[in-house]
C-alpha cells in the first residue's frame, strides 16, 4: 500500500519567486527551503535578498538571488532563463510580486493605477510568457499565481487594485484551461496577511480605511503554507484554487 505524497516527502523542485523580498514572497522562501527545494529569489531589492538567502543557507536551505524588476519583460525572461542554465530545469515559478496603493478613483492618482497594471498584470503575463516554454519542453511544470481576496469581492478606494487581481485569476484559469494537462497551474487568493503592501498607500483616505481593514491579520507563513501544499501534491492532482484569509474577515 503506498502513502500519500506530502510536501515533506515531495522530491526536491527547483522553484522561483518573484516578489521574493519581503511578505508572503520571503515566507514562502524559507518555507519551501526548509523543506527542501531550491529556491531562486527575484525582486528589486537585491540586497534583502542576499540576506534572505543567507539565512537560509545557514539554516542547511540552497538559495539563489537576482536582482528583478517584473515590470520588464526582458528581465523577466533572463531571470527564469538564468535558473535553468543554472539548474538544468524549473519546476515552479510563483508568480507573488504585487503593490497595492489604494486611493478612490475621484483621487485620479493615474500613476499608481498603471503601476498596479504594470506590476500585478503585466509581471504576471511575463513570468508566464517567459516559464512557459519551458514547461512545455521538459513536459511539465507549475505556475502560481498570488492573487487576493480582491479578486472576488470590491471594495471602497480598491476598485484599480481588485480589477488586476481579478484580472491575474481570469489569466491563471484561461492558462489553465489551455495549457496540456501535465502543467499545473493554482491560484492562492490571500485575505488580510502580515506585509508591507499597504505601506505603498499615498492616499490618506485609503491609509486611514486600512487600519480598520487590517486589525485582524494572518502571518505571511500561512499563505506559504498553502504554496507548499499545492505543489507538494502528486504529479496527477492539481490544486486549482485556495482562498485563505483570517477566520474574522468575512
Amino acid at each position: 500500500m503506498t502513502t500519500p505524497q506530502t510536501a515533506a516527502t515531495a522530491p526536491s523542485k527547483t522553484v522561483l519567486i518573484t516578489g521574493a523580498s519581503s511578505g508572503i514572497g520571503r515566507a514562502t522562501a524559507f518555507r519551501l527551503a526548509r523543506e527542501g527545494h531550491q529556491v531562486v529569489l527575484g525582486a528589486r531589492r537585491e540586497e534583502r535578498l542576499t540576506e534572505i538567502a543567507r539565512e537560509i543557507e545557514a539554516a542547511g536551505g540552497k538559495a539563489d538571488v537576482r536582482a528583478l524588476d517584473v515590470t520588464d519583460r526582458a528581465d523577466v525572461a533572463a531571470f527564469v532563463d538564468a535558473a535553468v542554465e543554472r539548474h538544468g530545469r524549473i519546476d515552479v515559478i510563483v508568480n507573488n510580486a504585487g503593490v497595492m496603493p489604494l486611493s478612490r478613483l475621484d483621487a485620479l492618482l493615474v500613476d499608481e493605477w498603471d503601476r498596479m497594471i504594470d506590476v500585478n498584470v503585466r509581471g504576471l503575463l511575463y513570468g508566464i510568457a517567459a516559464a512557459l516554454p519551458h514547461f512545455q519542453r521538459e513536459g511539465g511544470g507549475h505556475f502560481v499565481t498570488v492573487a487576493s481576496i480582491g479578486a472576488h469581492q470590491v471594495s471602497p478606494t480598491a476598485a484599480v487594485y481588485c480589477a488586476t487581481k481579478y484580472a491575474a485569476w481570469a489569466i491563471t484559469e484561461g492558462l489553465r484551461q489551455e495549457v496540456d494537462p501535465s502543467i499545473r497551474v493554482t491560484t492562492v487568493s490571500p485575505g488580510v496577511v502580515e506585509s508591507e503592501l499597504a505601506e505603498s498607500i499615498s492616499d490618506p483616505i485609503a491609509r486611514e480605511a486600512m487600519k480598520t481593514y487590517r486589525a485582524d491579520t494572518i502571518p505571511a507563513d500561512s499563505i506559504a503554507g498553502a504554496i507548499s501544499y499545492a505543489i507538494g501534491q502528486p504529479d496527477d492532482v492539481d490544486v486549482n484554487e485556495l482562498v485563505i484569509r483570517p477566520t474574522r474577515q468575512r
